[in-house]
């Protein structure tokens, strides 16, 4: 099922997520809930309360990606309960820019470690200790901050925040296009 998407200035998106119990009711359903919801946007990343709930879901689909990144073909994964251990400092921070399915219509240039170490349990609910590095480094940041309460917007320049702020009002009233489904917090 499609799911409507929370933007800008929804409570939920600034709630610190939970972690969830293993035996999590219809845990399998909100996954593909939120692969389906994902697809319909052509977004690459959904953190679970981008749908309304404070939970620590995410699911990111690279396979969209592929011609420019080659290495993403076929790539598809939930994270469950996923936590950031430690952002490697000793790796050179990289610019680039981002959008969010939360903020549409605004994108803008965020500095990310490019290498983190993160641990989560897989679909299958095994769980994993590992290095992440490069663009999947980068989402995961993006979509773990989710998580966390904090949205890209939050990461730029103190001068660039200002320059925003009145699209980011006008998110929060509801004036923007999108072929999405949403819910703002007017709706």
């Amino acid at each position: 099922m499609i799911l409507p998407i929370y933007t800008y200035g929804h409570p939920v998106l600034r709630k610190v997520a939970q972690d969830i119990p293993t035996d999590y009711p219809d845990l399998d359903q909100l996954v593909k809930d939120m692969y389906e919801t994902l697809d319909a946007s052509s977004g690459v990343g959904l953190a679970a309360p981008q749908i309304g709930k404070s939970i620590r879901v995410v699911v990111i689909d690279l396979d969209v990606l592929k011609e420019d990144f080659p290495e993403y073909a076929g790539f598809r994964h939930a994270y469950i309960n996923p936590h950031i251990i430690e952002l490697d400092e000793k790796s050179k921070k990289e610019t680039m820019e981002e959008g969010c399915l939360s903020i549409p219509g605004l994108s803008e240039n965020v500095a990310r470690y490019s290498r983190i170490h993160v641990q989560y349990l897989d679909e299958s609910l095994q769980p994993h200790d590992e290095w992440v590095e490069g663009y999947l480094a980068r989402v995961m940041q993006h979509e773990f901050d989710h998580l966390e309460g904090v949205l890209y917007v939050d990461r730029v320049t103190p001068f660039r925040k200002q320059l925003i702020r009145n699209k980011l009002r006008g998110i929060m009233q509801g004036k923007f296009n999108c072929s999405y489904r949403v819910k703002t917090i007017r709706k």
